[in-house]
């Protein structure tokens, strides 16, 4: 049974604009007084309601009634939403001024998340996730890529990863799970950066093939991390073994972009330090470059160039980095609404770096726009301007939520 939804007042379908570079709003596809038909989760067509109503006289009528604008869901492709504890205490610490390595010295950082989320049960990691992917999912967040690395062992980082799974069975939020075992060398291995990287290699991806916890793994390529020589070849094994790759890269120093243009990863986020040479080496790839501004609000740095590199011709998603610890809010939206006026970002880019530019990160063909054949992932704001909402900085939330056709209840 089809289902026609509408009128809205303007739809978004987020059509008809190029994967990179930059965007002006006028080149945003605009449909006035819109419907959407829908049948078995997918979008059948989008067009003007009226047309809708003659061509599909036997579906059934969501009939909405107040003004609306529609977009399609967000996909956030950068987070870490599947951990347990807080680091209020680092948050407390950086905003008296104290370093990012004074506060590791007290026992901060990432390694007091890796403590805290050793210790919590399967039960609690699967409830935390399924929680956040829920208030995510009612603020129009229909996708979310979620990372381990707060495990760093065997048991814990399969700990992770099952959670991850079990949340996708409890939230109507996709979930694209990556593993982060290497988030840094855990303090408890004695041996060097290149043997545990090995260990991951050759121990823990092949349990992770065997159960099917994920086909995605993740670097962080930094001083406090991984060096870039060692990252290149840990990511070109994995991918030797059918891993896709992402990259945390140029977060605090340069050189991580290139490691993962170099490997044709999917995507380098963070880019918080690149400079010219990063910014050219991205835009003349297919590696997605993912800005996250919730780390710069955390961390109080700068952000990302998403102006440079949109101007350079690259493609830039925007993600929401929801973690413990440099990017706690985790409201993609806010996010997004702040640096767009810190790096005069346009709507149209804002709106295609939530949805069509953050798809191919996570090597989504059928999400991200409204389409015939695409999955029906929706969001309604109570406005009859689609320009309210960044205007309203991320305040505005929608009201109406469709997760593959359905209305969305939480």
């Amino acid at each position: 049974m089809k289902t026609l939804l509408g009128p809205f007042t303007q739809i978004l379908p987020m059509t008809d604009l190029s994967l990179k570079g930059a965007l002006q709003d006028e080149q945003l596809k605009v449909i006035e007084k819109g419907g959407v038909v829908l049948e078995n989760g997918d979008i059948v067509a989008v067009a003007d309601y009226k047309s809708l109503l003659q061509r599909y006289p036997d579906s059934e009528i969501a009939f909405i009634d107040t003004p609306m604008v529609l977009l399609p869901g967000f996909i956030d492709c950068h987070t870490h939403i599947c951990y347990d504890g807080t680091r209020n205490r680092d948050y407390a610490m950086r905003i008296a001024g104290k370093s990012y390595l004074e506060i590791a010295h007290a026992g901060g950082g990432i390694w007091d998340s890796v403590t805290k989320t050793r210790i919590a049960d399967l039960v609690t990691l699967t409830e935390n996730t399924v929680a956040r992917a829920n208030r995510h999912l009612k603020e129009g967040v229909t996708t979310i890529e979620v990372k381990s690395g707060y495990g760093l062992n065997e048991e814990s980082e399969l700990k992770m990863l099952r959670a991850i799974q079990q949340a996708a069975l409890h939230t109507s939020a996709t979930l694209v799970p990556t593993c982060l075992a290497a988030h840094m060398k855990p303090r408890d291995y004695n041996d060097s950066e290149e043997a545990y990287l090995q260990w991951i290699l050759q121990e823990l991806l092949p349990l992770l093939k065997q159960e099917q916890l994920t086909r995605r793994v993740d670097i962080f390529i930094e001083e406090t991390a991984f060096s870039a020589t060692a990252a290149a070849s840990f990511l070109q094994k994995a991918l030797q073994q059918g891993f896709a790759a992402t990259v945390h890269a140029d977060q605090f120093s340069a050189g991580g972009a290139a490691v993962a243009v170099n490997a044709g990863a999917l995507s380098a986020d963070h880019l918080e330090a690149s400079t010219e040479k990063e910014i050219a080496l991205l835009a003349n790839s297919d590696t997605v470059a993912v800005v996250l501004p919730g780390a710069s609000l955390g961390l109080g740095m700068p952000y990302a160039p998403a102006r440079k590199l949109l101007n350079a011709g690259a493609c830039v998603a925007i993600a929401s980095d929801w973690n413990p610890g440099s990017a706690p809010m985790g409201d993609l939206l806010v996010q997004a609404a702040v640096m767009s006026a810190a790096e005069k970002l346009s709507t149209a880019e804002v709106l295609a770096a939530l949805t069509l530019r953050a798809a191919p990160a996570l090597q989504l063909r059928n999400a991200g726009q409204l389409v015939p054949g695409y999955i029906a992932d929706l969001q309604a704001y109570p406005t009859a301007d689609y320009r309210d909402i960044l205007y309203y900085q991320g305040k505005m939330k929608p009201v109406m939520v469709w997760k593959k056709g359905e209305l969305v209840s939480i």
